[in-house]
């Protein structure tokens, strides 16, 4: 990844957290989440009293940018197949989120950030069950085996996630750090996923059953 590349996503970082007023991420850095206005020139003049749209629209923006580079077009999918499954739309939709393969990076702590891990996946540095996987939205499954290959193994950003204090392995995600490998469990529910910041996902299914 380029210098600029990198500050490109680091200012996309900042806007996203000033925008909420949060850390979605929860690392410790140079996040604007002090201000109570958003980002932009006008930003200071947006504090209106939301309406029931806007409050489930900012909902749906805070868990797609959680995701990293997701597009629209990519989030509504996910929902639209959330909700033509079995059960409840809530739990499909964040245990199909949660099956991303660049997610599941993140959550194995292989790499520092979920912009990192999107990178880090289309760059080659990935293997599932054996095999090279350079798709962030490949779809892992239970009891996947989920690799970095060795020549990446080394890598700056790799050992500065590993070394990390700051995010703890899910319990449905199992990594040995000495081999860099892991393993997908299993696909988790709403109430176990480390959302370092509030989520409604209700919110983002009021928001698209009445779009």
């Amino acid at each position: 990844m380029s210098k600029h590349d990198s500050g490109k996503r680091l200012s996309s970082k900042y806007k996203i957290c000033r925008r909420y007023g949060e850390n979605l991420w929860g690392r410790p850095k140079r996040f604007l989440t002090n201000r109570l206005y958003g980002p932009g020139e006008h930003g200071q003049s947006r504090r209106r009293r939301p309406t029931d749209y806007g409050i489930q629209l900012a909902a749906k923006q805070k868990l797609k940018g959680y995701y990293g580079n997701m597009t629209e077009r990519q989030f509504r999918r996910t929902y639209e197949e959330a909700y033509k499954r079995r059960g409840d739309t809530i739990e499909n939709m964040i245990g199909l989120l949660e099956r991303r393969l660049d997610m599941a990076i993140y959550r194995m702590k292989f790499v520092p950030t979920v912009f990192a891990a999107r990178q880090f996946v289309n760059h080659g540095h990935v293997r599932v069950n054996g095999r090279k996987v350079d798709i962030p939205s490949y779809r892992v499954a239970p009891e996947d085996a989920i690799e970095i290959k060795e020549s990446s193994r080394e890598l700056p950003l790799v050992l500065e996630a590993v070394a990390a204090a700051e995010r703890d392995v899910p319990d449905y995600m199992e990594v040995d750090f000495d081999r860099m490998k892991g393993a997908y469990r299993r696909v988790p529910i709403f109430a176990e996923v480390p959302y370092p910041v509030r989520m409604e996902p209700n919110l983002v299914i009021e928001y698209y059953s009445k779009a």
